[in-house]
């Protein structure tokens, strides 16, 4: 595991100097506003039950993932600190001796071999303090406080559905506002880190592919897709694929959509490689594929995933990401299936979510551009294009329905 800090004048600039050195893949483990700016915690290859183990009772006490995060970035920061101070000693030692030199020449020869012993001891030290803060084994200490205005608007993003660390992340960018103007603030903020892209799948064209687990509502999400280009574009530029060639029925679904709006559909199997059917499927405008919802463990995973990777016409392949997951299985989810190179993802089921901050915060933190959202059964209307702005305010209704709902359960 890579751990990194990474300072800047703005929570915005931070994102982008993680994104630019770390790489999409960087997890962010914390956050507090510092002098000038903001400082921000990053990992690369964080794996939860490492980081609970190497912090040992500290960490096996944290609550969440989110405050085994917030350990393991304060452990990274006092180790660095150790390295600092141990770096300001050397330093001490060195001007000191280079004074004595100085003053008393050739006399102080002896004094001086001993301050060399000390120096190497120094060094020493902070070879070992570097191999602790590589290696992250030293024991947490908590979390620094917060102002209270600070304090009471990462609860309120917290309540909105962001994850403690996203939610203190863009708090600490907004000291000193009273709270419903960082509020404001706070939501402009989330909405500028939840990406989008400029075109449509319709116009543009090419190549997609949805994967997910099971039950994140892949096949009617491909069924909507479908509908919507049959409408404005017929059906003689759009077929439909499926790669699920594991499961008893699999394709049924897919095949009424077919025959329902007079689509192609083909089926990925032993004797048709997902290649060969996409070479006779070369001249249509745009190729929708369904995928099994397979994990790790089930037989036909790596193939699948490898398969939609390596493919040699451009799949883009988009995570379909169920509103109503926990943000911790959602995390999980896009490990397991970033292998196909992901090029965005589709938020589903939000007319069933109680909140929507957890898919919002999903897609910050994995910098994933989302495509579509989907809020209901009905094919294809409730299918519709992404916009941030859009997504945030409905956010924002969805706490305040909630809060109604349970201002009139106290009043009942």
């Amino acid at each position: 595991m890579k751990v990194k800090r990474f300072f800047a004048a703005s929570m915005a600039e931070a994102l982008k100097q993680v994104r630019a050195e770390m790489g999409p893949d960087a997890v962010i483990l914390s956050n507090r506003k510092v002098d000038d700016g903001v400082e921000i915690v990053t990992a690369l290859d964080y794996d939860e039950n490492m980081a609970r183990q190497r912090l040992g009772e500290a960490g096996l006490a944290a609550p969440n993932g989110a405050r085994l995060a917030e350990l393991q970035a304060e452990q990274h920061r006092r180790l660095e600190q150790e390295l600092g101070r141990s770096r300001e000693r050397i330093l001490e030692v060195r001007e000191r001796r280079a004074g004595e030199v100085a003053a008393e020449g050739s006399a102080r020869v002896e004094a001086g071999g001993a301050r060399t012993d000390e120096l190497a001891m120094m060094r020493a030290e902070i070879s070992s303090l570097r191999d602790l803060v590589q290696g992250q084994t030293a024991v947490a200490a908590a979390a620094a406080p917060v102002g209270a205005v600070q304090q009471r608007l990462v609860e309120r993003l917290q309540e909105f559905g962001l994850s403690t660390t996203l939610a203190e992340a863009i708090a600490a960018n907004q000291g000193g506002r009273r709270l419903e103007d960082g509020w404001k603030q706070a939501l402009k903020t989330l909405a500028a880190g939840v990406k989008t892209p400029r075109t449509e799948w319709m116009e543009t064209g090419g190549v997609y592919a949805l994967v997910g687990p099971t039950g994140s509502g892949k096949t009617t999400t491909i069924g909507k897709l479908a509908a919507r280009y049959v409408l404005e574009h017929g059906a003689d530029s759009l077929a439909l694929v499926t790669t699920d060639r594991y499961r008893i029925a699999a394709h049924e679904q897919l095949f009424v959509f077919g025959r329902i709006l007079n689509v192609p559909v083909r089926v990925v199997d032993d004797s048709h490689s997902l290649d060969a059917i996409l070479d006779e499927l070369s001249d249509r405008h745009l190729v929708l594929i369904d995928t099994a919802g397979l994990t790790p463990s089930d037989k036909g995973y790596q193939e699948q995933l490898t398969e939609l990777a390596q493919s040699r016409h451009g799949v883009r392949s988009h995570l379909v990401v169920a509103a109503t997951s926990q943000a911790r299985i959602m995390k999980s989810v896009w490990h397991c299936y970033k292998i196909t190179n992901l090029a965005g993802c589709v938020l589903t089921k939000l007319d069933e979510a109680l909140t929507l901050g957890e898919a919002l915060g999903f897609a910050v933190e994995t910098s994933l551009p989302v495509a579509y959202y989907t809020d209901g059964q009905k094919i294809p209307d409730d299918l519709h294009p992404a916009s941030a702005v859009s997504l945030v305010r409905q956010a924002v209704g969805r706490v305040k329905q909630m809060r109604q709902q349970q201002i009139m359960a106290e009043g009942a």
